[in-house]
């Protein structure tokens, strides 16, 4: 497991982050960030399980602060959602405070360099699928901990258990924002509001055409709400 001065010791040059993210099909600066990842620490992958993310945060002497939402689903109004980001980063010290995501760039994923531009260290908890399926993680993010897991998480399928990324990513948080967001979202904010972690939800609408080209490739009817499933367990939720 990576110390403080290890973590230290992997800052690297712009140039080297390049070229990872290279290796990994990234663009140097995803759409929607809030300004580009220069300069910093390069993305550390590894997989890894709860004990291994509880002993980074300690090393780092922080608490972890998870954002959940919309992934590939992404916003209708991303400023907005940056903006509401912006809020709850305002209240946080990036001296006490890791900000964890769901490792990629997408949706709620641009909340990445947003944090990163605000000084706070970032992690990213997510699916072994991302890594097996060489899914692109994010430039602005610093540890990505890769959860051995068959699914991309939410609920396993005809149980009421969560999926071995959302159990951790649960049992790690102190503290949990989600800014919209579908099944695993809500999944994940329902958990953790019932193992008293503090859970606070912004409503947001998923991107109106990326989720009616959804439902028309699946031969389906054309959405019309797109408030996606968390509003409806959690819009009352503050």
């Amino acid at each position: 497991m990576n110390t403080p001065r290890h973590f230290a010791a992997r800052v690297r040059p712009w140039l080297f982050a390049l070229a990872l993210a290279a290796a990994f099909g990234q663009s140097a600066a995803p759409a929607g960030a809030a300004e580009p990842c220069v300069g910093g620490v390069a993305p550390h992958l590894q997989e890894a399980g709860i004990a291994d993310i509880r002993a980074f945060a300690r090393g780092q002497g922080k608490r972890i602060l998870s954002f959940v939402g919309y992934s590939a689903a992404g916003y209708e109004d991303q400023d907005a959602m940056l903006a509401e980001a912006g809020r709850v980063l305002d209240v946080h010290s990036p001296a006490r405070t890791l900000i964890n995501i769901g490792a990629t760039a997408d949706g709620i994923g641009a909340v990445y360099a947003l944090a990163r531009s605000r000084g706070f260290v970032t992690i990213g908890i997510v699916s072994s699928l991302a890594r097996d399926e060489k899914l692109p993680v994010s430039p602005c993010v610093d540890e990505v901990f890769f959860i051995k897991d068959a699914t991309w998480g939410g609920r396993l399928p005809g149980s009421r258990r969560l999926s071995p990324t959302s159990a951790a990513l649960v049992a790690v948080s102190h503290r949990v924002v989600g800014i919209g967001g579908g099944e695993v979202a809500r999944d994940e904010m329902l958990a953790a509001r019932a193992a008293g972690v503090p859970v606070r939800f912004l409503a947001a609408d998923m991107n109106h055409a990326i989720a009616r080209d959804k439902a028309r490739n699946k031969g389906l009817a054309e959405p019309v709400d797109f408030r996606g499933a968390a509003h409806g367990a959690l819009a009352v939720a503050r």
